[in-house]
């Protein structure tokens, strides 16, 4: 029977845990470690496994190892200490009519108080041995005489998260208690829309499970979550909470367009194609069918009624920065300035001289702005900028206080994933409502464009450029170096140039290389030719005059932190070697990985496993595969999350109990119709 406690009408789900019966000080504490503090934090904490404890086992029929649930009665029982009184263990002996079993428990010589001769036990253990069948703090509940329902056996069984001091058993009872006495204040945050057929109210097929996951209260879930008849519904109870945090999110993030669509009105940034046509002719190729469907969702925003908010995702190499080209152009064709941020000076210099290059001789300026080259313009137009049109290419220089831009018509960030979210909105702060394009080669997994992107509107370039080489990609382990070592020598005598890549600056441990100890190995081992340093503890100045030789083939090889994964464009370079690659994650090796095969050759990228271990190999295998970012992006995903592969930067990436960016993709589906039509609590 549920232990006496607080009446309903005394306690509410906002009530500390404290007013429970048996919740003292000391276990207020154990349970505040595991971030449950109210009433409501308790009964959606959730199990980390279940066990099935349904069955009965007789005790002869115990597999070593094999967990299992047994009944037996006590036969004997107690305790034996060891070295002079210090150590200690008890020993409980259970016969079920079939054979013995001895359960053990070390150093709690208080659990003989619990047990009594004679005592029917159910014990739900793994056997450590069978001559004479042996359990190790196993779980245990005495039957009381005529009562036969168990909240710990005879049951699917939930084994929750726990922490120092705090028993398995105790939890369990306390949250058995608590839904006996409080289950009636679990009550639905949101009316769910049923699924209708086309003709009529009539469930369409196809939509039994949705139907049957949208028909479960709040209440049935959280019981399910705890306590399920079977498997299905403990997953079915997990499905339903992960869709009210679904729906949760999918309405902040529609409140939060609407709210902006209800104040800012966009700027007339359309553009007259007077700039774009002769760039598109002046550059000599034409634009893939991808870039063109991109270049027109674009020109339709910024001639829009709201300022365009839309994220452009496409991978290495698929021509970006040619349609962020176009996309300024629009804007300082309608003689509205247009600013560009990248997240480091390396890639923010490669802009400003693409740019500058492809622009040359158009009505426009092209400045730059970084912490170490920072343009004269701060507010009011020098005039060295006369009256034309400016684009601004920076870093997060560009947001930083005493430097404005008037007439900021477009704001374009690229790779996202390396600014915080607060960071995207105090650029924007330095204009009226401008224009937005975020762009990244980091194909984001359609569950995180459904939700953390939700506020943007998403553009896909899903075609590469003609002409580019194939890349071939091995994973090598470190017995292997020797060779790989040769290999870097012959594509060098060959004419061409190679990236090696190391996790690290200066410091060695744990088998982890460095790329300044490294340097002095190469330049030894593939003398005469030269090598470069390359690392984000170099000045500027220095890291320019090193890309420069590089990119004039003065230096063949260059090593480098991760610094380079985005933006560095040499087409030469046709070989990457990525040492320690297990400490990269996947999507980051896709992007070191997209520095070759950016002109027509072959080339190779060549994964050197630290440590040899299966798990290391079958991630790495994933890029060995495929070159196919979306597929790398959603593995990436799977493997590591979204907080630690978008960066602790992205506040944006929400804390749920339940959801699971990498599993809910059809939930997130759900929870966004049902978004549109949500009655709040």
């Amino acid at each position: 029977m549920p232990a006496k406690s607080a009446s309903p009408r005394e306690i509410q789900l906002t009530s500390p845990v404290t007013m429970l019966f048996g919740v003292g000080a000391e276990r207020a504490a154990q349970l505040e470690r595991l971030d449950i503090r109210t009433l409501e934090d308790l009964l959606l904490h959730r199990p980390a496994r279940y066990e099935d404890r349904r069955h009965l086992l007789s005790i002869a029929k115990l597999q070593l190892h094999e967990p299992a649930t047994v009944r037996g009665t006590v036969l004997a029982g107690g305790v034996k200490w060891f070295a002079k009184h210090t150590k200690s263990v008890f020993e409980l002996i259970l016969d079920d009519g079939t054979a013995r079993l001895h359960c053990r428990w070390w150093n709690l010589p208080y659990m003989e108080r619990y047990f009594a001769k004679g005592d029917e036990v159910i014990v739900y253990g793994r056997p450590l041995g069978l001559k004479p069948r042996t359990m190790d703090h196993p779980e245990t509940e005495v039957i009381d005489p005529g009562e036969e329902r168990f909240i710990h056996f005879n049951r699917i069984t939930p084994v929750y998260p726990l922490t120092e001091g705090l028993p398995q058993r105790w939890l369990r009872g306390l949250i058995w208690r608590s839904l006996e006495s409080f289950g009636a204040l679990v009550v639905d945050r949101w009316t769910p829309k049923l699924p209708e057929a086309k003709d009529g109210p009539a469930v369409s097929p196809g939509s039994s499970g949705e139907l049957a996951l949208l028909s479960m209260t709040r209440a049935q879930a959280v019981r399910a979550l705890h306590f399920p008849e079977n498997p299905a519904d403990a997953e079915r109870a997990r499905d339903r909470l992960a869709l009210e945090e679904w729906v949760d999110l999918q309405r902040q993030i529609r409140e939060r367009r609407l709210r902006f669509q209800s104040k800012a009105t966009a700027l007339p940034c359309g553009g007259t194609n007077e700039l774009i046509r002769p760039l598109l002719k002046r550059l000599g190729f034409r634009l893939t069918e991808a870039q063109t469907q991109v270049l027109r969702e674009i020109r339709k925003d910024m001639k829009g009624v709201h300022p365009m908010r839309r994220l452009l995702q496409g991978d290495v190499g698929s021509g970006k920065t040619v349609v962020a080209a176009c996309a300024a152009l629009m804007a300082l064709e309608c003689k509205f300035n247009a600013a560009l941020m990248a997240p480091t000076e390396i890639l923010a210099q490669q802009h400003y001289q693409t740019l500058r290059r492809w622009l040359e001789g158009f009505p426009v300026n092209v400045e730059l702005h970084t912490g170490s080259a920072k343009t004269a313009f701060s507010g009011s137009r020098p005039d060295a900028l006369d009256s034309k049109p400016s684009l601004f290419v920076g870093t997060h220089a560009l947001v930083q206080d005493g430097f404005e831009v008037p007439d900021l018509g477009l704001v374009i960030i690229d790779e996202q994933h390396k600014f915080g979210v607060a960071q995207r909105e105090e650029f924007l702060r330095k204009g009226h409502y401008p224009h937005l394009l975020v762009m990244t080669a980091t194909p984001i997994p359609r569950t995180l464009g459904l939700t953390l992107y939700g506020d943007l509107d998403l553009s896909t370039i899903d075609q590469m450029p003609p002409g580019r080489g194939r890349i071939r990609t091995f994973v090598r382990d470190a017995s292997r170096l020797p060779d790989v070592v040769e290999f870097v020598r012959r594509t060098i005598d060959q004419g061409r140039q190679a990236y090696v890549v190391y996790p690290r600056v200066e410091e060695t441990t744990g088998g982890v290389k460095a790329v300044v100890v490294e340097m002095a190995k190469w330049q030894r081992n593939l003398a005469p030719c030269q090598c470069g340093l390359l690392h984000g503890r170099l000045r500027p100045e220095e890291k320019e005059a090193v890309m420069d030789a590089f990119r004039s083939n003065r230096v063949q090889v260059l090593l480098a932190t991760s610094l380079i994964e985005v933006g560095v464009d040499v087409p030469n370079a046709t070989l990457m070697l990525i040492e320690n690659a297990e400490q990269f994650g996947l999507a980051q090796l896709h992007q070191l990985r997209g520095r070759i095969g950016r002109g027509g050759h072959e080339s190779y990228c060549i994964l050197m496993a630290g440590k040899n271990q299966p798990e290391i190999r079958k991630r790495l295998k994933v890029l060995e595969d495929t070159t196919d970012g979306f597929r790398i992006a959603e593995a990436d995903l799977q493997l590591r999350g979204p907080g630690e592969m978008l960066g602790q930067q992205q506040s944006g990436v929400p804390k749920f109990k339940f959801a699971d960016f990498a599993t809910d993709l059809d939930l997130i589906k759900i929870a966004r119709g049902q978004s549109l039509v949500l009655t709040v609590k």
